[in-house]
């Protein structure tokens, strides 16, 4: 990867060292956003044990890329905005209000998912009460609904921004630039956010597109397009930010790149093995975003061993307790699954 990692950024002066500061984030809210990333890795972690242990059926990963779903999210109002995220977005969903209760109840498949109550796949979000909008398995299908979202808060004058995410392989298809153009056409308060992980599937980025990045399709739509390190949580969390208030302003959309890796397989039913050499996974981990994020916050005197022990524990607290309710949950009855198909008289 050419980007650079987090830990290269952190040099010896004070404004350096206090990065987060300089972008209005207080001490709390950059421990806080560690925290999110730490519990967005250690739900994905056990959501692999238990698909390994013949518990639940599937996973589709967020490890790699937890920096640019918080940074992303953290930059956004959480308590009005909407999200439209994709299947990887574990980091957003979590900064949003759902719950490791929530997710294990959804890995699962019970009746208590408040996604689909059950009936549908890990990865496909969707909460009303937080203003999460619920996907579909088709990729890039949530990226006109945003659009619609942010149409219809203009057309209401509400001040709100409509947040979608994607992967670089959906930024190919034709939602993407439908969506986008209507967007930029009548400067809705919609962000799109592509979380480029560097392979769509097996395919790699350079076999995806032929433009250097996926930002510089913007100026073809007369938009802003910036690509940001997606392992720094604080380049992307200023990124969003910008735009936030740019829409707000109402000056219309902004397209984000967030560069990353993902430091899985493509889901559960994946085996990389076969286009992705070893060596290349083992070098991305050094810039895991966990790891370089951390060594921030130690450099900056806001997390010790002490600090991230506490953390850790009860994180992995909360966890066991999720995974114990949901797994002795019930599921949903058989007919169930008609529910919300068919009108009922």
């Amino acid at each position: 990867m050419e980007k650079l990692i987090l830990q290269e950024n952190v040099g010896g002066n004070k404004m350096e060292k206090n990065r987060h500061a300089a972008l209005g984030i207080s001490d709390e809210k950059a421990l806080a956003m560690y925290e999110m990333m730490l519990l967005a890795r250690r739900i994905d972690e056990r959501m692999w044990l238990l698909n390994r242990a013949g518990k639940i059926p599937f996973v589709i990963s967020c490890q790699g890329q937890e920096a640019a779903q918080i940074g992303a999210s953290f930059a956004l109002d959480r308590e009005k905005d909407y999200i439209l995220p994709y299947y990887r977005d574990l980091g957003v969903v979590l900064s949003f209000g759902m719950t490791a209760k929530d997710l294990m109840l959804s890995g699962f498949a019970k009746a208590e998912d408040p996604n689909s109550g059950g009936r549908q796949m890990p990865g496909h979000f969707g909460q009303k009460i937080n203003r999460i909008v619920t996907g579909s398995s088709p990729v890039t299908t949530q990226v006109p609904h945003a659009v619609g979202i942010a149409l219809g808060a203009k057309m209401e004058g509400k001040n709100i921004v409509s947040f979608v995410t994607f992967g670089e392989g959906s930024s190919n298809q034709g939602d993407f630039h439908e969506g986008i153009n209507f967007a930029s056409v009548h400067k809705l308060p919609v962000i799109f956010m592509c979380e480029n992980n560097l392979y769509a599937i097996s395919v790699p980025a350079e076999k995806q597109y032929a433009c250097k990045n996926i930002s510089d399709r913007a100026i073809g739509y007369g938009i802003p397009g910036i690509t940001v390190d997606g392992n720094d949580p604080l380049e992307v969390y200023k990124a969003v930010k910008e735009a936030a208030d740019r829409a707000r302003r109402g000056e219309g959309p902004t397209l984000i790149e967030t560069v990353s890796y993902r430091l899985t397989p493509h889901s559960s039913d994946d085996d990389d093995r076969s286009y992705r050499a070893r060596e290349e996974v083992e070098t991305a981990k050094t810039k895991d975003p966990l790891l370089t994020f951390a060594t921030y916050l130690r450099e900056t005197g806001l997390l010790n061993d002490e600090i991230e022990k506490e953390m850790n524990d009860q994180i992995m607290n909360t966890i066991n307790e999720a995974t114990d309710y949901a797994e002795n949950a019930p599921y949903a009855n058989p007919e169930d699954a008609l529910k919300y198909v068919f009108e009922e008289n």
